[in-house]
């Protein structure tokens, strides 16, 4: 039994790691809505980890109630696909929503600009949006043609948790036939021990990965599109939903 509970460890990491690599759900929103709402890193990691927690923990509650109430592993499947439909049209939901909120935000604050020019040949460039953000520059008549402004405006902030609850209803598929083995043996310290190396290398990878894009997106910047930010973080969204929906 050991030793058939070490290769199922080994199989749980594995799994684990390309399940979550190859599901951009479980990361591409978390960059979106990062960038989109420029959370500090640390922020960015806390509302990954919890969600990440959330979304195997989740599974591995259904899991072994239905072991503990002799469920067949097909009605656990059932029950997790159900699931995994609800957690799609959420995120699609949301995505949809925060993807209309994001065009209409950067249709009504595009910057304006009022020029006053000095005696000095310094031009005073005074940019507003509509929603009463002010910036004051100094700047040489010369660039004036640049861009100017930005969408400094803040994301409401229960996205996070908006996401900790649609991550709630998005199941672990691979964990539950994982769970079967050991629990037909009913050895709880093997089942405990293969969810929570599933539940390890599930996180890590999502923390490798949102980290990864977060960083570089930071270095990639389009002046041109910072008033789509919100918008393009909407559609993101949009298509991880449909991507669920579509069992891709």
């Amino acid at each position: 039994m050991d030793e058939i509970v070490s290769k199922l460890i080994g199989l749980a990491a594995v799994i684990g790691v390309t399940h979550t690599a190859l599901g951009p759900d479980h990361y591409v929103p978390f960059i979106a809505m990062s960038q989109a709402g420029r959370w500090s890193f640390r922020r960015t990691l806390l509302v990954v980890w919890a969600c990440g927690l959330a979304h195997v923990l989740s599974s591995f509650v259904i899991g072994t109630a239905g072991i503990a109430f002799g469920w067949a592993l097909g009605s656990m499947e059932a029950f997790e696909a159900a699931r995994g439909g609800l957690a799609g049209w959420l995120l699609l939901g949301f995505g949809t929503a925060y993807l209309v909120w994001g065009i209409r935000k950067a249709l009504r604050n595009k910057p304006h600009a009022h020029l006053h020019v000095h005696g000095d040949g310094t031009v005073h460039s005074h940019v507003h949006t509509h929603h009463g953000e002010h910036v004051h520059m100094h700047v040489p008549a010369a660039a004036l043609d640049g861009p100017h402004g930005g969408d400094a405006a803040l994301q409401p902030k229960m996205t996070g948790w908006i996401l900790f609850t649609i991550f709630v209803f998005g199941p672990c598929e691979p964990l539950i036939p994982l769970l079967m083995v050991p629990a037909a043996e009913h050895a709880w310290w093997a089942i405990a021990s293969v969810a929570a190396v599933f539940a390890v290398a599930t996180i890590s990878t999502m923390t490798a990965l949102v980290a990864a894009g977060r960083l570089g997106l930071s270095r990639w910047q389009l002046p041109g599109l910072e008033r789509y930010t919100y918008a393009l973080a909407g559609l993101a969204l949009v298509l991880c939903g449909v991507a669920i929906r579509l069992g891709l």
